[in-house]
């Protein structure tokens, strides 16, 4: 596998059984380094420069989250403001961050039929997921998948048994 940095951001983590189930996931998995922002940076007080030199060991950076009020957990989107800075991409558009790729794991309260155009938020998660997107794309990281966990705060024991055999497979992509 990969050299693989997971970030995980999840603000309230303590009340969410689904997360703390999938993040079992990357238990056994070899070359991952597991990352906790709200852990890290309880102060908000990012540290770029030492997170630029961190990720730069990586082929690969997990970005694992819940969307919160149909956005990014705002200590992820302080993050990315702060590490992927526009000063990297130098004038021929590579950056030191190119090559490399991502994986986005997300999970949502809702249920999947209200993330549609006819559904009750009239729009997509991966919509949703737009400026984490482009932050990828403008710093050469090649997006390999979008994991999305509908229904996070309802889901039973048989229901999580099957999205973490999901999720271990996800995992697994080259």
């Amino acid at each position: 596998m990969k050299k693989t940095l997971v970030l995980f951001a999840h603000p309230y983590f303590e009340h969410s059984t689904t997360n703390v189930r999938l993040l079992e996931c990357y238990d056994d998995m070899d070359n991952v380094t597991f990352r906790d922002l709200y852990e890290d940076y309880p102060d908000f007080h990012i540290q770029p420069f030492r997170e630029r030199k961190r990720i730069v060991e990586y082929e690969r950076i997990i970005f694992h989250f819940p969307i919160i009020w149909f956005g990014l957990p705002p200590l992820l989107k302080l993050w990315i403001d702060e590490v992927f800075d526009m000063r990297w991409v130098s004038e021929n558009g590579i950056n030191i961050l190119s090559g490399k790729d991502a994986l986005i794991i997300t999970s949502v309260g809702g249920r999947e039929n209200n993330y549609t155009p006819e559904g009750k938020y009239k729009i997509g998660v991966e919509e949703l997921l737009s400026g984490l997107k482009v932050s990828l794309y403008v710093n050469n990281i090649d997006l390999k998948k979008i994991h999305i966990i509908y229904n996070a705060d309802n889901l039973t024991d048989a229901e999580l048994n099957l999205l973490s055999e999901e999720l271990a497979e996800t995992l697994k992509i080259e």
